[in-house]
């Protein structure tokens, strides 16, 4: 929750950029990524359920505390970071002249009124103090958002669209070329993509960017042993298709880790304390080893997901 509720801020500090259809519009470069399509999930049976929940868990919250009403306005959105350059978060939808306005309002109490220009559009420098807060009700600070602790750069002169980039060149890029993301040239270290027809949600890293704390818990030994991860959440009939794709570093790896996997399934599915539904879906998970790619797939109900979610 507080990932999604991070996810949240980002767009009342307008953290995005352009208009990416999906995720294989992010740069090969970047380091992880993540794309929601919100107008999708809205109008899909199978992620209405979880839209719900996700409306009622952290849109409903942001309403009430910052007045900006994202279930309304925001269509998808896209974030992405590319080392030694900072997050940029893609927001689309159609805003309205209060949310607009309610943006200046954390300019002003953030960052600097006066506006820069690229490309003849404007944009404008915020958090500038060292670190980016947003604040609730009675001015208190809520959440610190880490990653922005440099500030960073925000526009709103792209048509249904905010910018924002943790790095002032990106923003010149960006709206250089009409709020559209340049392309980075494909390379061996690029991001993993999963897609599908139906897409509600993609995420990925190059999990060999992450630091070893010295812990030896199972989390991190499969980060150690991991190059590459690619996630996919897509609406496939009245059902959610979940999949998931780790690149490890050796082929012994993925064929020790999917054994792993199919005894972990085979040792819950016969718990009896488990729903008969639950055990039917991990009893129905396919999990494939080929080379050093282990690959993970099932098919829920999103009614089940979301019972899930609220335990």
């Amino acid at each position: 929750m507080r990932l999604l509720k991070i996810l949240c801020a980002t767009v009342l500090l307008a953290i995005p950029v352009a208009a990416l259809a999906d995720a294989r519009d992010v740069p090969g470069s970047a380091e992880w990524y993540l794309h929601i399509d919100l107008d999708k999930m809205r109008s899909e049976n199978a992620g209405q359920a979880v839209y719900d929940w996700f409306r009622a868990e952290a849109l409903d919250e942001v309403r009430d505390e910052a007045g900006i009403d994202i279930d309304k306005e925001v269509s998808r959105l896209t974030a992405f970071s590319v080392a030694g350059q900072g997050p940029v978060v893609v927001v689309e939808g159609k805003f309205s002249q209060e949310t607009h306005d309610k943006i200046m309002a954390i300019i002003a109490a953030e960052g600097d009124l006066n506006p820069l220009k690229a490309s003849g559009r404007k944009y404008y420098r915020i958090g500038d103090d060292g670190e980016v807060n947003l604040k609730d009700e009675d001015g208190n600070v809520d959440i610190t958002i880490d990653s922005l602790e440099d500030g960073g750069w925000i526009s709103m002169d792209i048509r249904n669209k905010i910018l924002f980039t943790g790095n002032e060149e990106q923003m010149k890029a960006l709206l250089a070329n009409k709020g559209r993301v340049p392309r980075g040239s494909n390379n061996n270290d690029a991001l993993l993509v999963l897609t599908a027809e139906k897409t509600l949600l993609q995420a990925g890293m190059n999990s060999g960017l992450v630091e070893d704390d010295g812990d030896t818990d199972w989390d991190s030994n499969i980060l150690r042993n991991t190059e590459q991860v690619a996630f996919l959440v897509a609406a496939a009939a009245n059902k959610l298709a979940i999949e998931a794709k780790l690149i490890t570093t050796e082929p012994e790896m993925a064929e020790s880790l999917a054994s792993v996997a199919r005894g972990l399934i085979s040792l819950a599915s016969f718990d009896d304390s488990m729903e008969p539904e639950t055990a039917a879906v991990l009893q129905g998970t396919k999990v494939e080893a080929k080379g050093n790619s282990l690959s993970l797939s099932l098919a829920v109900d999103p009614n089940l997901v979301v019972r899930t979610l609220g335990n």
